[in-house]
């Protein structure tokens, strides 16, 4: 690991930590499950380039999302910030602009969030549309 991948680490560790204290451990356990999203979706079309879906909805249980974004926090660009450090760190390619798009929804299996993702070549943050499944 490069000095440079080793500051940015700690730095994300930090951030982390940060979040954890502040929003209890919902946020990190977030990121987390963004970025097995991520991970879980790689296409590897040379040696040299590596694809990862760019449109990730992150459906949150109404407590979650009202925890979240109660303090006017951004929580949305928060979580994609995270998911390019980790797609940086990787080597990942976005398949087009990524956008992370926080909804409420009712119907979130666990009671807390649910993530997936698809490849959108040209989506924009106002112009995601969430989608019922």
């Amino acid at each position: 690991m490069s000095a440079i991948s080793a500051v940015e680490q700690a730095l994300e560790n930090r951030w982390e930590a940060l979040w954890a204290r502040v929003f209890d451990k919902e946020p990190v356990e977030l990121l987390d499950a963004l970025r097995r999203e991520c991970d879980s979706n790689v296409v590897v079309c040379s040696e040299t380039r590596t694809v990862v879906p760019n449109a990730y909805d992150v459906e949150l249980a109404d407590s979650v999302h009202d925890e979240l974004t109660r303090r006017g926090s951004r929580v949305g660009q928060a979580l994609t910030d995270s998911l390019v450090r980790h797609a940086e760190r990787h080597g990942y390619e976005w398949a087009g602009p990524l956008t992370v798009h926080l909804t409420r929804s009712a119907h979130v299996p666990n009671g807390r969030y649910r993530v997936a993702s698809s490849v959108m070549p040209h989506v924009s943050a106002e112009g995601f549309q969430h989608t019922s499944t």
